[in-house]
Formats: C-alpha cells, structure tokens, sequence
C-alpha cells in the first residue's frame, strides 16, 4: 500500500500552489526563463513554475523515488521540452556558471548550510536574476540579515496566512493518520507513517513557529552591491 496515495499528501501540498502562484507574479516580467526548482519532490511546483513561466524548469531532488515520479509526469504530459529532472543535490551539481534567471525553492534551505546555499546559488544566477524561498518566518528572520554578505538583497515577501501550514496540511493530515490506522493499524508503511505523524505533531505543538513566507531575493552584481 502506497501511504503518500492513501493519505492524498499531494493534495495537501496543492493548496499552497496558490501562494506559488501570488508570490511567482510578484516578480519582474521575464520572457521565457531559465529556472532551477531545488528540491521538487514529485514536481507538484516545478509543473506550476513550467506553466506560470512559458520557460524552462530543471527540477532536482535527493530522492530517486520522487525523481522518478516527476519523470513519469514528464514523460505522460510530453512535457521534455520545457521540464527536466535532475537526481542530484544542490551541491553536487555540474551546472554552469550564471545560467538560471530564477532559483526557486520550498522548505528545503532550513534543512541545509544557509552559507553554502547561498554561495552556490549566487554562482549559479545571472547576475540580477532571483532566489524565491518558501520559508519559516523564523528561519528567514534570523538569516535575511546576512544576505548582503553573500551578495543579495532582499526585493520583497509574500507572507501566507497565518497558521496556514497546520489550517491546510497539518490538521487535515492528522485527521487523515487517525482514519488509516482506525483502518489499517502498523500493517504496512509504519515507518513512513510515524514520518508524517512527527510532522503533524511538530506543526501542532507551535504553529507559530511553522508560519511562512515566500521571500524574493535576488542576486547583486557584486557583494553589497546593486
């Protein structure tokens, strides 16, 4: 039994592509970008960004598993041309210098080296180009104050409603546990359960601390300058 289908986790995400697309058209009109998704899981946002963009989006992800789920999706809208997936982390890439004209991404930069996150994605923006971070408040608080060290300067924010990640995802995920193991007990997928029981129980216990922004950066042409 697959417990990412049973639960719909997908569709928990998918309420918050709304705030990708408020926070995307908060961005200067580019025509036809390149733009680099860290992180895409199984591409819910990278399919999204390829649709609000008209450019081209390279998905990477540490997980071969939801690598090969974005590439089935891929492969089933014939959508090569404009949405690549790459099994493969933020630091052990073989990109180019300046070839992305936007980095986006969601949750994953509180969960890696904040300095080596940005050294590498200023290496890989063109100069101007944006770094879009789908963060905790309280995370970005304490690190935005050194984005002029790394050679960024903060363009704007997109805040989403407050308690929003327990409103949309934790509680009804909660919700969704209780059913299947009232179902299903440890049957199967135990380990991934009690995964996403952490995370309901992480969200619930404060949800302030879980409160989000979207933050628009975008990369200066030289350390603390415009």
């Amino acid at each position: 039994m697959n417990i990412d289908k049973t639960l719909n986790v997908e569709e928990l995400r998918g309420r918050f592509l709304k705030h990708t697309r408020l926070a995307y058209r908060r961005l200067p009109l580019l025509e036809q970008p390149r733009i680099l998704n860290i992180g895409c899981g199984p591409g819910q946002q990278t399919i999204e960004l390829a649709r609000l963009s008209g450019g081209e989006v390279v998905g990477i992800d540490t997980d071969p598993s939801a690598v090969s789920r974005l590439q089935k999706r891929i492969d089933q809208a014939n959508a090569g041309d404009c949405i690549k997936v790459i099994h493969v982390s933020l630091f052990g890439n073989k990109f180019d210098d300046n070839c992305f004209d936007i980095i986006w991404e969601e949750g994953v930069f509180h969960l890696l080296d904040a300095s080596k996150s940005f050294v590498e994605c200023r290496r890989l923006l063109k100069p101007n180009g944006y770094l879009v971070m789908h963060e905790t408040i309280f995370w970005l608080e304490s690190t935005k104050i050194r984005l002029p060290e790394f050679g960024f300067k903060l363009m704007g924010e997109y805040i989403l409603p407050k308690h929003s990640w327990w409103t949309d995802y934790g509680a009804p995920l909660k919700d969704r546990i209780i059913a299947y193991r009232d179902a299903h007990g440890n049957a199967s997928d135990f380990k991934k359960l009690a995964q996403y029981e952490s995370v309901v129980a992480s969200i619930e216990s404060d949800p302030d601390r879980s409160d989000c922004g979207i933050y628009l950066v975008k990369r200066m042409g030289g350390c603390g300058q415009q």
